[in-house]
């Protein structure tokens, strides 16, 4: 079986020391905003959507590349991680994978109001680095929400 193997992009918000999660209801788990990379757009331009279009929220990426001299080319947006999930596995056999670019951003307000119904607003809850190191949320998403708030901070 071959393997099939999508583009993705996840972006951790955050606003005044928290950032924002959902329970996704299709996969039972809970993560920040992200989803497929379209034909048409570069993994950063994905990010930004989905964070609009699940929150409602303007997303500014934490990091912006330095313009270099290439006079056919531009630096692009680089993601804080690349990870590779498992989506799809049948007797031990991957049919599926995300390859997931993710970012961190800042957003404006915590008043979150999607633009479309994929995501409910009261299934979004706010946490701060306390609030994901007690929590029973898995391994990566404390990490990953950690590591984007004090990013923030210092940003």
């Amino acid at each position: 079986m071959e393997t099939t193997r999508h583009f993705t992009a996840t972006v951790y918000i955050v606003n005044d020391g928290a950032t924002a999660l959902h329970e996704h209801k299709r996969l039972g788990l809970t993560i920040p905003p992200g989803g497929h990379v379209d034909r048409d757009e570069l993994p950063a331009q994905a990010g930004i959507r989905e964070v609009r279009e699940e929150t409602g929220l303007e997303a500014t990426l934490l990091s912006d590349p330095e313009p270099i001299g290439a006079p056919k080319g531009r630096p692009l947006p680089t993601p804080r991680h690349q990870m590779l999930y498992d989506i799809n596995t049948h007797d031990g056999t991957v049919g599926h994978q995300h390859i997931d670019l993710i970012y961190y951003a800042t957003v404006p307000s915590r008043d979150i109001s999607p633009a479309n119904d994929e995501v409910n607003a009261a299934a979004w809850e706010w946490y701060t680095k306390a609030d994901l190191l007690q929590s029973d949320l898995p391994d990566d998403v404390v990490t990953l929400g950690t590591e984007a708030i004090t990013a923030a901070a210092e940003f």
